[in-house]
């Protein structure tokens, strides 16, 4: 159990330069190493994993926003260092819980109660603890199974400031792949993130889902409207397995490629016929129900897709798919992606060849009626020189572009770990 965060600016701006100070002197060291021929050929790995454990603890100390936003970071591919993406890939699950007076004080605010009046019973111990908030088992009167998501204090009020002191922990980091890509990165999902602080809009996404998702492949938890506000958020608990847990169990390959089917049509489906998509993509929001069924959590992180943009991004994959590179011009200039001057030539000759090895590793499934993402290859990383003749080319990019791109990988890594058999035609294609 740790206290509270800091919630001062000067207090969390403390926090943020003694990180800043150790990353300084780590840099330093690394350089000297190097110039005196001490490193070896793993040391800028190393090194990056020390910048990326300082950076994760500074921000699991301050916890909100910046670690928020960490855990986004770890999943977008080229705004870091391997290494300390790698290291910040634990704000998806590892954060330390809050003690029991924070909680109680919390419960009071919000309610005018402490949990003892409000629950049957209550679990002071969080069973999930993340970078926003946690999360606690309790009975409801009526003997229902609850998990009450608690806000951690002082989160809506450090956002900019959260925010900012994340830019700077990362502009200290140095050796950034492509800093205005990492800027707009960082501005969306500040925007996203002051969504995600009300709890009461969550509520919202998860009767919205709820009413639109088959109930024979996915459980969402109902929220309990007298039991929840803007900083905490009660629901129906659900009986499930994580996916490292279920997949610990042996399933076999008809029950992976049943869970895979789920997730590729829940994903297609959001995509293009919902056009709303639950845009944080980690393991952890999904349950697997011992009924077969798929458990869907955490809506606290949701975009809805524009007609255009969707329509766009439709052509974009068809167009890919079939060849067609003027096709995919078209619709990279619908999308505003590219100038609407650029020629085709020029498009074939200096963009096309940059994009076209990930792009087509994200389309790869879609060639084939049936797809084994147990076999799908590494994602491949874009030289520098590429990375930098690409954002020449590239002039703007969508507001729901980041979201949509951060669903499809998360999608591609939760079926690559399930190893599962899928079929991937869609008639849209």
């Amino acid at each position: 159990m740790s206290a509270a965060p800091p919630t001062g600016r000067l207090a969390r701006g403390a926090v943020a330069g003694a990180a800043l100070a150790r990353a300084g002197l780590s840099q330093l060291g690394h350089k000297a190493a190097l110039g005196l021929g001490l490193a070896g050929p793993q040391a800028q790995s190393e090194q990056e994993a020390r910048l990326g454990r300082i950076l994760f603890g500074a921000l699991n100390q301050l916890k909100g926003v910046g670690l928020k936003a960490a855990q986004l970071l770890s999943m977008e591919a080229g705004s870091l260092p391997e290494g300390v993406r790698e290291q910040l890939a634990q704000a998806q699950y590892r954060a330390t819980p809050l003690n029991r007076a924070v909680i109680r004080k919390l419960l009071r605010e919000e309610f005018g109660q402490g949990p003892e009046t409000l629950f049957a019973a209550f679990e002071p111990a969080a069973f999930a603890a993340a970078s926003l908030g946690q999360v606690h088992g309790a009975l409801a009167a009526d003997g229902r199974r609850l998990a009450v998501k608690m806000q951690y204090p002082g989160m809506a009020a450090t956002v900019r400031s959260d925010m900012l002191l994340l830019r700077a922990l990362l502009g200290g980091l140095g050796g950034l792949p492509d800093p205005e890509l990492l800027a707009r990165t960082l501005a969306q999902i500040e925007q996203a993130l002051l969504q995600e602080l009300d709890y009461r809009l969550e509520a919202q996404q998860l009767a919205w889902f709820a009413a639109r998702l088959p109930e024979q492949d996915f459980v969402l938890p109902r929220a309990l409207p007298a039991l929840s506000s803007a900083r905490v958020l009660t629901m129906e608990r659900l009986d499930g397995l994580h996916l490292s847990d279920w997949l610990a169990g042996g399933p076999n390959q008809a029950e992976r490629d049943r869970q895979g089917q789920i997730l590729l049509d829940l994903f297609m489906a959001g995509a293009f016929e919902l056009r709303r998509l639950q845009a944080d993509p980690q393991p952890g929001n999904y349950l697997f129900m011992p009924d077969g069924r798929l458990g869907l959590l955490d809506f606290g992180c949701t975009r809805t897709l524009t007609p255009d943009f969707a329509e766009s991004l439709r052509q974009t994959w068809r167009a890919r798919l079939r060849g067609d590179d003027a096709g995919l011009l078209a619709a990279y200039r619908a999308l505003g992606l590219v100038a609407t001057e650029l020629g085709l030539a020029e498009f074939r000759s200096q963009l096309l060849p940059a994009l076209a090895p990930l792009l087509d590793w994200l389309l790869l499934p879609w060639r084939t009626p049936r797809y084994d993402f147990g076999q799908h290859p590494p994602m491949p990383r874009m030289p520098a020189a590429q990375h930098r003749l690409a954002m020449r080319y590239l002039k703007h990019m969508p507001a729901e572009q980041p979201f949509f791109d951060r669903s499809l990988l998360g999608l591609v890594h939760l079926l690559s770990r399930l190893r599962a058999q899928v079929n991937t035609h869609q008639d849209w294609i």
